[in-house]
Formats: C-alpha cells, sequence, structure tokens
C-alpha cells in the first residue's frame, strides 16, 4: 500500500483485495521469470532461499512454491514487510506452508547475504527516483545471487485498466485508491535505464512482460556458487 499511515480494518482488508487484482492481471508471472533465470545461470541448485522485500501478504510466492515443486526444488520464502496488518495476512495465507515464514522488518534492518534471491513486486515504486538506486544496491547486499524486481508499467492502458477493475471488485478505499496511484508511480523503459548507469552493474536487464509489467534482473557481479 502507497498509504498505511491510517491502520485499522480497511487497511487489514486491502491485501485480500489485491491479491484478486493480483490474479486478474497476472502479477506473479515475472517475478517467477525472474527467479527462474537466476536460478538456471547459478547451476540449477537442489534448493533456493527466496526472500520477499515489501511482500503485502505474499500471495505471489504461492506461484514460486508450485515452480519449485514441480522442478524438484526445496525451496524456503521469508516474506519481509513494515506493516503488521500484511505480516498478519500473510501468516494466514501461508499458515499451512511450512516453506515460508513471515518478519516484520524495515529492508535496511536486514542482514546481509541471508537469502539467495531477494524479490521486490510491486515494491520499487513507492520510492522516490532519487532514493530508488539505494534501494536496489540494499536488495542485491541481501541477496547472494541477485535481485527480481517486478513492477508496472506506466501507461495510460494499465491506469484506466486498473482503475476501473479496482472500482468493479472492491469497495476498500485503500484498493480504489493505491491501485490506480501504483500505475501512475510505475516505470517506462527510461527509468531502468537510468538505473543502470546509476546501479554500474553490467549484468542488469529489463524485459516488458504481458499486462504492462517489466521483470528486472539484476544478477551479482560475484555470485555465490551454490551446491
Amino acid at each position: 500500500m502507497d498509504d498505511f499511515a491510517k491502520g485499522g480494518p480497511e487497511l487489514r482488508e486491502a491485501p485480500r483485495h489485491l491479491r484478486r487484482l493480483n490474479r486478474i492481471f497476472a502479477a506473479a508471472a515475472p517475478t517467477l521469470l525472474g527467479v527462474r533465470r537466476l536460478w538456471m545461470e547459478a547451476g540449477r541448485p537442489a534448493s533456493l532461499s527466496i526472500l520477499d522485500a515489501g511482500s503485502g501478504s505474499g500471495d505471489v510466492n504461492a506461484h514460486l512454491l508450485n515452480w519449485a515443486d514441480r522442478n524438484k526444488i526445496a525451496m524456503t520464502i521469508t516474506l519481509v514487510d513494515l506493516t503488521e496488518e500484511a505480516c498478519v495476512e500473510a501468516r494466514i495465507l501461508f499458515r499451512n506452508e511450512p516453506r515460508v515464514k513471515v518478519i516484520r522488518k524495515d529492508l535496511f534492518a536486514l542482514q546481509e547475504g541471508i537469502a539467495d534471491v531477494v524479490t521486490g513486486t510491486q515494491f520499487v515504486h513507492h520510492f522516490p527516483e532519487d532514493e530508488l538506486p539505494g534501494v536496489v544496491e540494499r536488495l542485491l547486499d541481501v541477496s547472494r545471487l541477485g535481485v527480481v524486481i517486478n513492477d508496472i508499467h506506466r501507461h495510460f492502458i494499465p491506469w484506466s485498466a486498473v482503475w476501473l477493475t479496482a472500482r468493479l471488485i472492491s469497495k476498500n478505499p485503500y484498493i480504489r485508491h493505491d491501485g490506480p496511484l501504483s500505475v501512475a508511480k510505475g516505470f517506462r523503459s527510461s527509468d531502468w535505464r537510468k538505473l543502470q548507469l546509476a546501479l554500474e552493474n553490467p549484468h542488469m536487464t529489463y524485459s516488458w512482460r504481458p499486462l504492462f509489467r517489466y521483470a528486472v534482473v539484476i544478477q551479482k557481479t560475484s555470485p555465490t556458487i551454490l551446491p
């Protein structure tokens, strides 16, 4: 959520309604694409740990677990969010999934190298442009292999689609306000090129994905070799 200062039942309800939007707009696909790519470049290790920064309820990670099952990968996932409301919803959603744990913590309070891959799904658009390189550098610090960013293409078509869909599926004010606002805060290819220059990382790639999203994959310059 873009504004969680009020808290309360409407904020607690918002992650459940956001999951509906995520299903409709296939939000998990770019994250899975990026994780799969880093896994392959690491030599297809038998185990893989994921940390989802700014996870919300973490619903996109169910797709990662299904993929891991199909490929016989021993996967563990840590969901990290700043708000207690999101963490409560995540714990409820994954209450029967022992491979997932939930932590309420700030990104900058995490220790370095605690997960193989760090993901940020609809997360980095919450930060101003001048803070973005520092945020992504921090994501890289926390990872051992690299970072996958899945965020929204700033364009009038997805803005209109989200504005309409949010009003059709939800009366929650956070969803109706923050859904379209997230698109307005999204990215264009020129924004990713600026980030590439700021990071000076030759291993960063980005690609446009269906339903107006970008998949950004940033491999660490000296990734840890996994067994």
